[in-house]
């Protein structure tokens, strides 16, 4: 049986022959003797740990940095991607899907008002080319104090008075259209143009469901009106002329402007709020019966009618009024037009109790 040697005993261990050179054999190779037999040294076994740790921080730093530029890489890779399917449409033509950053909040707040904008811009129609607010501006020139007003052509033009007038005098291709007005009252004027562009003008007439009536803005209630009448009462009830500093009803001269300016609507407005007004002074129905008489033409019945009827029926006020015979003594045709009126008035008496 032959013995075993340090051969068998390695294949016994289990460990593969000649991987460890024996140190006792002097046919070993020196620089293996100095690796595999030497005792290792001391000051390389101390100074082995701080030479890893030193290792473990430089890889960590190439790791970090090699992960930062490929971040960095990516998002500008990605930015690009996401401008470019921004700007690619499909064949329907909505937006390509693409991979895109987070916006953060102020640009996604910005974007969100960018994107408010333009639907307000798609959903808002465009001018049309007969809109009257797209039409030219007239100045028009009001009063002896050459006071300023601008409207626009077509809107103007719906008073016939004034549509002639620009038809006859300006060409259309004439941009600097100026009317003058000078005995025309600037207040008078603004009240014409409230109606012309809104279809009324201050004080406003206002439909009162409650007490089923009309009643003007900003009105304030007349005690002596009985319930069922509306709120009737005093609202921006006169006006001071210019020219002769007298004051008479607002809406008598509103009524008086519409007749010259052919204003029919207009002047059936007036008629109606003037009717709503209540507690004037005899001197300003007085002196507004005679600036009717003044500025309406013979033919005109409706506002002289009124002026008498209210005299007519208020007559025991009218008749103990000095106002009412220092008129009289001045004289005008309109109290020849109220005896005629109470003559007629008295004979209805008469007539009435033999019907």
């Amino acid at each position: 049986m032959k013995p075993c040697g340090s051969e068998g005993s390695l294949v016994l261990d289990g460990t593969l022959p000649r991987l460890v050179p024996s140190c006792d054999d002097p046919a070993h190779d020196p620089v293996a003797s100095a690796l595999f037999c030497s005792p290792p040294d001391p000051q390389l076994a101390r100074s082995f740990p701080f030479a890893w740790i030193l290792l473990s921080f430089l890889c960590i730093y190439v790791w970090m940095t090699l992960v930062s530029f490929l971040t960095r890489l990516m998002d500008v890779d990605g930015g690009r991607r996401s401008m470019a399917a921004k700007r690619s449409f499909g064949p329907t033509g909505r937006v390509g899907k693409s991979t895109r950053v987070k916006p953060s909040r102020s640009k996604k707040m910005e974007g969100m008002k960018v994107k408010g904008k333009m639907q307000e811009k798609t959903q808002s129609p465009p001018p049309s080319p007969t809109d009257p607010l797209t039409s030219p501006i007239v100045t028009l020139v009001v009063s002896p104090e050459e006071r300023l007003f601008v409207a626009h052509e077509d809107i103007l033009s719906r008073a016939p008075f004034f549509g002639a007038l620009l038809r006859d005098q300006f060409a259309k291709e004439n941009t600097n259209k100026v009317v003058i007005l000078p005995e025309e009252e600037a207040e008078i004027l603004s009240c014409i143009l409230e109606f012309l562009y809104k279809g009324d003008y201050f004080p406003r007439l206002l439909r009162n469901k409650t007490q089923d009536g009309w009643e003007l803005e900003n009105a304030q209630q007349d005690p002596t009106v009985p319930p069922g009448y509306g709120s009737r009462g005093s609202s921006e009830a006169t006006i001071t002329l210019s020219a002769s500093g007298e004051t008479i009803l607002r809406d008598t001269a509103v009524y008086c402007a519409a007749e010259r300016y052919g204003m029919e609507d207009l002047k059936r407005l007036a008629l109606r709020k003037q009717g709503l007004q209540t507690g004037l002074p005899v001197g300003v129905i007085l002196q507004s019966a005679r600036y009717a008489y003044d500025n309406t033409p013979d033919t005109e019945y409706q506002l002289r009618a009124r002026y008498l009827a209210m005299i007519i029926r208020t007559r025991q006020i009218f008749k103990t009024s000095g106002t009412m015979q220092f008129e009289m003594e001045m004289g005008h045709r309109f109290f020849f037009d109220l005896f005629v009126a109470m003559c007629n008035h008295m004979d209805d008496l008469e007539q009435s109790p033999m019907d």
